[in-house]
């Protein structure tokens, strides 16, 4: 896994029209996209994709696509 594949799985789900938008250093709450719905929606991505166990209280210590991606990968089985 690499910071890539996540931005364009985060993309995806997002329904972003510009993906491009999304790299590591985007900070989710700064998205005009972003809404507690896009929370359970990574928690959901990451478990299903990543097999990594995330929570909101998770969510609400990072701040950019790199932190998320940090914490999966310190969590990777």
């Amino acid at each position: 896994m690499d910071i890539n594949e996540l931005i364009k799985n985060l993309a995806s789900e997002f329904e972003f029209d510009d993906p491009s938008k999304l790299t590591a250093t985007t900070s989710f709450r700064g998205l005009k996209e972003w809404s507690s719905m896009h929370a359970l929606i990574i928690i959901a991505l990451v478990n299903s994709e990543y097999d990594v166990i995330i929570t909101g209280n998770d969510l609400m210590q990072i701040s950019t696509v790199q932190d998320l991606f940090d914490i999966i990968i310190s969590r990777k089985k």
